[in-house]
């Protein structure tokens, strides 16, 4: 591993190199806030991929384009004057100081829950009115749905255990089942919502994060379907012509491969 000052020197290197860019490159000098926030969402996902795909070597790669797109930032910011990189990271510090006082205060806590709702705690008193205010309008539902929970569990907002939400979940269930019956798409779709939302919630009782759970789900059944697609093809068949159980003999044996 590096050195404080040959990390220090990088990240030096790094300003010197979006200075050059900025003056000197056509593209660079083009962009603005709006022009790069759609490719740091996308550079964001991209990291998410490297860490559901466990690769070490690519996630080192992306988080470095998510660095570049924060020391972007700030470069456009200090053209106008509003702010620069180190006053991003001295807010950060300040932040990080302020809602750890358990680390630079007198503050004692048990456990990680603690340090949970003496967060949220602390953010209230900064001025925010909801402790729901700090979840992104443009989250994924699912992502959103889990951090929802979260900070609503950070003030005591929460099932005691898994076994009342397994309950709920239950409920939730029949309650989609009548809508169903009664065939209002409306209704439909909202006791649907519950159902999802009161999975993802049991989801965290059993410490399991739901989008990686799915996206997991999803690279399996993508594998498995690829596999069956490609055995059909060797065999001469056209999928589209064959029938379901057809079909399934082609999935199950994709799924014993694996």
């Amino acid at each position: 591993m590096h050195s404080r000052q040959e990390k220090l020197e990088a990240f030096g290197k790094l300003l010197d190199i979006m200075d050059d860019l900025r003056e000197k490159c056509p593209w660079d000098q083009k962009q603005s806030f709006e022009s790069l926030r759609h490719l740091t969402i996308e550079e964001t996902y991209e990291l998410a991929d490297a860490i559901v795909e466990g690769d070490i070597q690519e996630l080192k790669k992306e988080i470095g384009d998510i660095l570049l797109h924060m020391v972007f930032y700030s470069k456009i910011a200090s053209e106008t004057k509003d702010f620069d990189i180190a006053d991003v990271l001295h807010s950060i510090c300040e932040k990080l100081i302020h809602r750890h006082p358990h680390i630079y205060g007198d503050v004692k806590v048990a456990n990680e829950e603690e340090v949970k709702a003496n967060w949220e705690k602390l953010k209230l008193k900064e001025g925010k009115k909801s402790v729901l205010e700090g979840v992104p309008k443009s989250l994924p539902s699912l992502v959103k749905a889990v951090r929802i929970q979260d900070k609503a569990r950070g003030v005591g907002f929460d099932w005691d255990n898994k076994d009342q939400v397994w309950a709920k979940v239950q409920e939730e269930l029949a309650e989609l089942i009548e809508a169903e019956e009664e065939g209002k798409k409306e209704n439909i779709e909202a006791e649907f919502g519950d159902v999802l939302f009161s999975l993802i919630n049991y989801g965290r009782f059993l410490k399991v994060d739901p989008e990686m759970a799915l996206e997991r789900t999803n690279k399996k059944f993508i594998k498995r379907f690829q596999d069956m697609e490609a055995w059909v093809v060797q065999d001469n068949i056209k999928l589209s012509e064959m029938s379901l159980d057809e079909m399934d003999t082609y999935w199950e044996r994709s799924k014993r491969t694996e």
